[in-house]
């Protein structure tokens, strides 16, 4: 990018910052009003108590973990920017709401973080894993040793279900009657980060013998085994699978896993987009896969994207397909936000924006007023926003530091007074 071009950029920090503000506000809250803890509601509008009582997404929660770390890493600043509280200074930094809410999710989960299903524990531990590297950039010394507790735990767990059965991977959950990608590609990663590199590559070459399909160029959901011991293949295609994967033949590296992660790339960019109508050209985006759980599949793939965006080791071709599935992505969704009036019920929550559950719709048709609006689907939007913001940081875009201001491209539609564009 030429300084021209960043000088009309999209300041992707602002935008990352509304979306942070507007989850933590709208969805944060104390557990049990108890101090010290952060949790988040699995759905809005919602009552405390009423929410409680609602299904326990763990896995949820701890992308929420992610996203907190990722704001608190451009709360640091830069150089050229001192950077600042992405919700203004007389409210908690990114860093201690993510340590608030790992002690939320234990005591949510009844004083352990050990549930039944290893990928649930897979990304709270690589969150865990950001947040332990956040405290240390920081100094900040509280949760530190929880931390340490929490990634001492969950490797235990991991070591127990990757097993030789069906000659490898990992399992999803303590029925032990499946091993997938979902929970075999996180734990890699986690290894990988870890230390533990030949645990990992075991994984990868696992999931690349079992459940790579060569046609698609990408990995298929699992392997089930039944009532009767036949093993059955679930052959479908998530956007989800595909993010840990690449992530972890980054963090390996050399020169099989990054030609595995360059063709998994173009995979992606050729099986898992749509046409998207609300950007002013021609391009396309990652596909939504819907609410509920599906509501944080797009967003997770994006997330290593943008690493693979801005690795030098990938070709040039590979790091500017990436870079386009990112910004895209993230553009469709900030075009296609929704803001909300101050007389819905919602904004009495502390709401400002929605953005859609599919980058290719406007939220106004996703979730239109009156509507309850989940989680995931927000946390999705602002990872998405958040992997721009990093790529921008690294390529030299507006930079992704937390609490700089307006977009200069973008007028500052949240403003109170101001109204949002009615996008079709």
């Amino acid at each position: 990018m030429t300084p021209a071009d960043a000088s009309t950029a999209p300041n992707w920090s602002f935008r990352a910052d509304e979306a942070a503000r507007s989850v933590t506000r709208l969805f944060g809250q104390r557990l049990f009003f108890l101090p010290g803890t952060h949790i988040a509601s699995v759905v809005r509008p919602s009552g405390r108590l009423k929410n409680l009582a609602r299904p326990w997404h763990y896995w949820w929660q701890a992308h929420y973990v992610d996203c907190l770390v990722d704001a608190g890493r451009r709360e640091l600043g830069s150089a050229d920017h001192p950077g600042g509280r992405f919700d203004g200074e007389n409210r908690p930094s990114a860093g201690q709401l993510a340590s608030e809410l790992v002690t939320g999710i234990r005591l949510r989960n009844f004083l352990t973080f050990v549930n039944n299903y290893f990928d649930d524990m897979a990304w709270l531990a690589l969150a865990t894993l950001r947040l332990e590297d956040l405290a240390e950039d920081t100094r900040r010394s509280a949760g530190r040793r929880r931390n340490a507790k929490v990634l001492a735990n969950l490797t235990l767990q991991f070591d127990s279900a990757s097993t030789d059965d069906l000659g490898g991977g990992t399992f999803w959950s303590k029925k032990r009657d499946f091993k997938n990608t979902p929970a075999t590609a996180p734990v890699a990663l986690y290894y990988a980060r870890t230390g533990e590199a030949a645990k990992a590559q075991a994984l990868l070459d696992w999931l690349d013998a079992r459940l790579y399909d060569p046609e698609q160029g990408m990995y298929q959901d699992g392997l089930r085994i039944s009532g009767t011991g036949e093993v059955v293949l679930e052959s479908a295609i998530y956007t989800y699978n595909q993010g840990p994967v690449l992530g972890a033949l980054l963090e390996l590296g050399g020169t099989a896993n990054l030609e595995r992660a360059s063709a998994l790339v173009a995979s992606a960019a050729r099986s898992l987009t749509v046409p998207a109508p609300l950007l002013d050209r021609p391009a396309t985006v990652l596909r939504g896969e819907g609410s509920g759980d599906g509501g944080l599949f797009t967003g997770i793939l994006v997330r290593y994207l943008a690493l693979a965006a801005i690795d030098d080791r990938l070709p040039a071709g590979t790091r500017a397909a990436a870079a386009a599935l990112v910004n895209d992505t993230a553009e469709a969704l900030w075009e296609g936000r929704r803001i909300i009036p101050a007389q819905e019920l919602l904004a009495r929550k502390g709401g400002r924006l929605l953005f859609s559950a599919r980058p290719e719709l406007p939220a106004r048709r996703t979730y239109p007023a009156g509507a309850a609006v989940e989680l995931s689907t927000q946390l999705q939007a602002w990872m998405v926003l958040e992997a721009a913001a990093a790529i921008a940081g690294k390529t030299g875009g507006k930079a992704a530091v937390a609490g700089t201001g307006a977009d200069p491209a973008v007028p500052d539609e949240t403003a109170p007074g101001n109204v949002t564009k009615d996008l079709k």
